[in-house]
């Protein structure tokens, strides 16, 4: 005997009821959803609970808040800057040797040793990076923001704070 070869015993499967045909037969008239009511009828719409609140609209949305004020880096750490062939560093070219994105602003991290004097010019530094820009004998330059200043007008006393 082979595996093509295997039948269900005579008798084992039924052809399955077909429900709702008229009176006539077992199965008629309700069709076996019993009398009247909510499911004797056709259709329940999905995720319906009842007429209570259904989970959908009980979930918040459209949680926190996208900061339209937040600046975003490309970050460039020193031991990038230390593989870099050219003494003059500046976002321009960065990003004609890859290293950056095409837009945006540019940061220098600390990440790494400088054996070099570089003339770096970025639009912000990190404490650590200036530190070993200028101890390697090199100097650091902020270029100013293309967007200028993104913050929100200041009201009352918080202009001392800036």
């Amino acid at each position: 005997m082979e595996v093509h070869e295997l039948v269900p015993a005579p008798g084992a499967r039924r052809p399955r009821r077909r429900v709702g045909r008229g009176t006539g037969g077992k199965g008629g008239k309700t069709a076996g959803r019993g009398t009247k009511g909510q499911k004797a009828r056709t259709s329940i719409k999905p995720g319906f609970e009842g007429g209570q609140l259904p989970l959908t609209q009980r979930i918040p949305k459209l949680r926190g808040f996208a900061n339209p004020f937040r600046v975003e880096y490309n970050v460039v750490n020193v031991d990038v800057l230390e593989a870099l062939e050219t003494d003059d560093v500046t976002p321009e070219s960065l990003r004609a040797a890859g290293i950056v994105h095409h837009k945006g602003l540019v940061k220098v991290l600390g990440r790494g040793e400088l054996t070099r004097s570089l003339r770096v010019s970025a639009h912000a530094f990190s404490k650590s990076a200036k530190a070993a820009i200028e101890q390697a004998g090199g100097t650091t330059t902020v270029v100013a923001s293309p967007y200028g200043d993104r913050r929100p007008p200041v009201r009352g006393n918080a202009l001392a704070n800036r």
